[in-house]
């Protein structure tokens, strides 16, 4: 007996329930479980509250690849940590780990994360990343954090020298 196009389309949509489409600003989109994102993403859990489940969720400034990172985050720790409270007793090893090879990303993938995060309301994300530029700023001169971070002096040398004696305390 062949099935209709309304059966088809009912057990579609009941294969495809508990998850969401997130469209990232690149339009790339992804499919993913529900529970997972919303469970730690303020923004998707607010949007999917207000009826935006159904179609795809745009994240204009979240390009594919932070966004994919992001998901990813929010799957591990949803499945491992249960949520929220992520850094409970539940954050055990397997997150530690999971967490320190998610920081080993290039520089530019490193702030689109932390903007990502930012932006999706991802609370252990955002820190984890700020934690992660934080290290990568420990023990270095104002010219390694310069390299570190492609950041341009635009002081002249008197004034680079006059904000130095200024500050002084905190070169030392």
């Amino acid at each position: 007996m062949a099935t209709t196009g309304a059966s088809d389309g009912a057990s579609a949509a009941k294969k495809n329930e508990g998850l969401v489409t997130l469209m990232s600003g690149d339009g790339e989109s992804f499919e993913v479980e529900a529970a997972a994102v919303a469970a730690l993403s303020v923004t998707i859990r607010h949007a999917i509250e207000e009826g935006f489940g159904d179609r795809p969720i745009p994240l204009p400034i979240v390009g594919a690849r932070a966004l994919a990172l992001a998901v990813e985050y929010c799957r591990k720790h949803h499945s491992l940590g249960g949520g929220a409270g992520e850094d409970s007793a539940a954050y055990d090893d397997e997150l530690k780990a999971f967490d320190h090879n998610l920081a080993k990303v290039d520089r530019d993938t490193l702030f689109d994360l932390i903007e990502a995060a930012n932006y999706l309301e991802i609370e252990g994300l955002l820190n984890l990343m700020c934690r992660t530029v934080a290290e990568m700023m420990k023990g270095k001169s104002v010219e390694e954090l310069r390299r570190t971070f492609d950041v341009s002096n635009d002081y002249t040398p008197e004034e680079e020298e006059e904000v130095r004696r200024e500050v002084s305390w905190a070169l030392d």
